[in-house]
């Protein structure tokens, strides 16, 4: 089943360094929290559920990253995530990884056109 791309936000550049940016996205029929990020000028995004119990990463807040902006943390049990691969280095969770999700930018606007792959799997 292919579900149409979302549009994440009309303006691409409104994504600042650090920050994330909450959406909702329909992967194989289900509707997903997800949410985008930008870290080092490049634009990353994830289904919202940390690999250790599947809770979200925030509060509802999209607060993702710790203070140093360095890394993605799990509000409910501290696991960190690296930003640009979605591994897990430290926490309840270590080795597992973030689903990743596919982002495109046309037209200025940011797209996720569904899931993405991971590097080395």
């Amino acid at each position: 089943m292919t579900e149409p791309p979302v549009r994440v936000l009309a303006d691409a550049a409104a994504l600042r360094e650090g920050e994330g940016h909450p959406f909702t996205i329909a992967l194989d029929g289900v509707t997903r929290d997800a949410f985008a990020v930008r870290w080092r000028g490049a634009v990353h995004a994830w289904i919202n559920a940390c690999r250790h119990q599947a809770l979200p990463l925030d509060f509802g807040d999209a607060r993702f990253f710790d203070r140093s902006a360095d890394a993605l943390v799990c509000t409910h049990h501290g696991a960190r995530f690296r930003p640009d691969s979605g591994e897990c280095v430290e926490g309840p969770c270590r080795g597992a990884f973030l689903t990743p999700l596919t982002l495109e930018q046309r037209d200025g606007a940011l797209w996720c056109t569904g899931r993405g792959t991971r590097a080395g799997g």
